[in-house]
């Protein structure tokens, strides 16, 4: 007889060793654990201490040893360029065996940090696995960082060698790489003892002799290297994350643990089977990609997309749905901004009917909130399931979620269903205590963390103990707030930082954003409490309208006024909505609401390092000095 969600979940947390130890049958393990679980008492318990693995080997060679070598792995598609590739297994394994063999001619060992500065291209993925192949930590920074922020990287990472390409490429634009990370090299402290540079054709690098190695020259010469054992406890790699001070974060995430969950999710969230293909449209410097565009598909021996371009303007609003025709794509995973941005250019779904979807099962998305508006969009549009989920960096993969292989949640628009297996989620009030059903706090999850959670911050451990676990003992504060209703079901209304206080009276800016975005005319919206000398603060929205939107901008502000005083009520105090071209937003699309605020009160702010534009913050901060607000600097 099938299990329920209700009864596996329950298992997870009755019993985590069972439950977890039955999961880990999906991987190939050089060493069996002595323990599934630390002991109680440690802090952080680990997972499978004790066991060897190679993730490298799980991804890739053991697909080819089991005959599935001609299977393709990766679909490489740039719309920007016109390059199109497809890499079998036997390929991908060839290919990261040689740059493998690059890597360790270079002193690279098991341990050592290598940082990974590319864009979304193959090589990128096979750099990833070559370091996994040898037991090499890596550390992959978002293609085009400012040098600063990379060279921050570069030292705390303390990297033996940094693997770049010449150029990525943007709509209308080729951005320079290598300027880049030559500037980057020159202020940090720890210096990479060499760089390997992939020289692509839309820009040549220039080459420091002695120190900068060429990738096509290095891989005709190197010698295949096999996977080496490393620990389950291992790190696999460090993804720096920003912190609230401003100061990056180095996620750390361990091989074993992180093997397991991958493995265990792509059949019971996402309902795949090896020889399928997934597509995840993220980008590889972000957790998303790390987790499900290579590490996941691969494991699960699925073929995975490696998409260069955006969801529109390259060519426009319909190129998701050609890539899903052109490669029968089951499963479909990116983060609301993006079809908020499809909506917005496509309003009446016209390009949706000029390719064939019949392959395409579910969409997922993730990566901030997904409003009940956005969601049955996109749901009228694709007739198929749109399955919000809910994870973050820290996580590296679902905390809450729906379970189509499992069984398939009834759809409650606004949440993301139900925790994931191990995730023992609570929404708590400032004194810790559990709120009623229904009742916003902040959602934590009580320990321990299962697989895949985070064991610590590189070089932090201090900083992780009081960011993450010292204002609620005994469970992991997410930094999100929300409610869970009595049917256990969990919403995610905003960032514990955008709850806001109007005199007394604690509101969500993710409720407002709902309302907002129900409006026919708004494609995309954001809320941020602004300071008022008589309530405490106040609401301000930002909408984005729909394309061939005409109507007077004040008309449709009145209205979303009168939308939030009817549906939330006069408590919220919502006076103000102001139209706007674009939101600001980090490079992975979530909306730099804390700057947007930030610029209202007129305060001083650092800059953040992943934001796709700054010149969007200049374009807010006239908008709100026509309102009445942020005061010239």
């Amino acid at each position: 007889m099938r299990q329920s969600y209700d009864d596996l979940h329950r298992r997870s947390l009755a019993d985590p060793e069972g439950f977890w130890g039955e999961a880990a049958s999906a991987i190939d393990w050089f060493k069996p654990w002595d323990r599934v679980l630390s002991p109680e008492g440690e802090f952080p318990r680990r997972w499978f201490v004790g066991a060897e693995t190679n993730t490298c080997h799980n991804a890739v060679d053991r697909h080819v040893l089991a005959g599935r070598g001609d299977a393709v792995a990766v679909y490489y598609d740039s719309p920007i360029t016109g390059a199109k590739a497809r890499l079998t297994y036997s390929d991908l394994m060839d290919q990261t065996a040689r740059f493998a063999g690059v890597l360790k001619g270079l002193g690279v060992t098991k341990g050592d940090r290598v940082v990974i500065y590319m864009p979304m291209i193959p090589e990128t993925i096979i750099a990833m696995l070559a370091c996994a192949r040898i037991g090499a930590v890596h550390s992959v920074v978002f293609g085009g960082f400012a040098a600063n922020e990379l060279a921050v990287r570069i030292d705390d990472s303390r990297a033996k060698v940094v693997v770049a390409a010449s150029c990525g490429i943007e709509p209308g634009r080729v951005v320079a790489y290598k300027p880049l990370l030559d500037s980057a090299i020159a202020t940090a402290k720890n210096k990479p003892a060499h760089t390997v540079i992939l020289q692509r054709r839309q820009a040549k690098a220039a080459m420091t002799p002695g120190r900068d190695i060429d990738w096509t020259e290095a891989m005709a010469t190197a010698t295949p290297q096999p996977c080496v054992p490393v620990k389950a406890t291992d790190p696999l790699y460090i993804l720096y994350t920003s912190g609230t001070t401003g100061e990056p974060k180095g996620v750390v995430r361990d091989n074993g643990g992180h093997l397991v969950a991958l493995a265990w999710s792509m059949p019971n969230i996402y309902g795949m089977a090896p020889g399928e293909t997934f597509w995840a449209a993220s980008d590889v410097g972000w957790v998303v990609g790390h987790s499900y565009i290579v590490y996941a598909p691969l494991i699960h021996g699925c073929a995975t997309v490696l998409f260069e371009g955006k969801p529109v303007g390259t060519p426009d609003a319909g190129v998701f749905w050609r890539i899903v025709e052109e490669y029968d794509v089951k499963a479909l995973f990116t983060a609301p901004t993006a079809f908020r941005a499809i909506r917005r250019d496509d309003p009446e779904g016209r390009l949706f009917r000029q390719y064939n979807l019949s392959s395409l099962r579910a969409l997922y998305l993730a990566g901030e909130r997904s409003d009940p508006d956005t969601l049955g969009w996109a749901e009228s549009q694709l007739g198929v399931p749109v399955i919000d989920h809910w994870w973050q960096t820290e996580t590296g993969w679902s905390i809450a979620a729906n379970y189509p292989g499992i069984e398939l949640l009834p759809i409650k628009p606004g949440s993301p269903a139900k925790a994931a297996p191990g995730w023992d989620i609570r929404a708590l009030d400032d004194d810790g205590k559990e709120v009623a059903p229904g009742g916003i706090g902040a959602l934590v999850a009580k320990l321990p963390l299962p697989p895949s959670a985070f064991p610590t911050l590189w070089n932090a451990h201090e900083r992780y103990q009081a960011a993450y676990f010292k204002r609620f003992p005994g469970y992991y504060e997410t930094a999100d707030a929300g409610y869970i209703d009595a049917d256990g079901y969990i919403y995610v209304m905003a960032r514990t930082d955008d709850i806001i206080n109007v005199a007394g009276h604690r509101l969500s800016t993710g409720a407002m954003e709902e309302v907002l975005a129900s409006h026919a005319d708004v494609a995309e919206c954001a809320v941020v409490g602004v300071q008022d000398p008589l309530k405490g603060q106040a609401p301000i929205g930002f909408l984005v309208l729909s394309s061939g939107v005409n109507r007077p901008h004040a008309e449709i502000a009145a209205e979303c006024v009168r939308l939030i005083r009817d549906r939330i009520g006069p408590v919220a105090a919502f006076k103000t909505a102001i139209v706007v071209d674009r939101l600001p937003k980090t490079r992975s699309g979530k909306v730099l609401r804390g700057a947007m605020q930030k610029i209202a009160d007129s305060q001083t702010f650092k800059m953040p390092a992943t934001i796709d534009d700054p010149a969007i913050l200049a374009e807010i901060e006239a908008a709100l000095q026509l309102a009445g607000y942020a005061r010239p600097s």
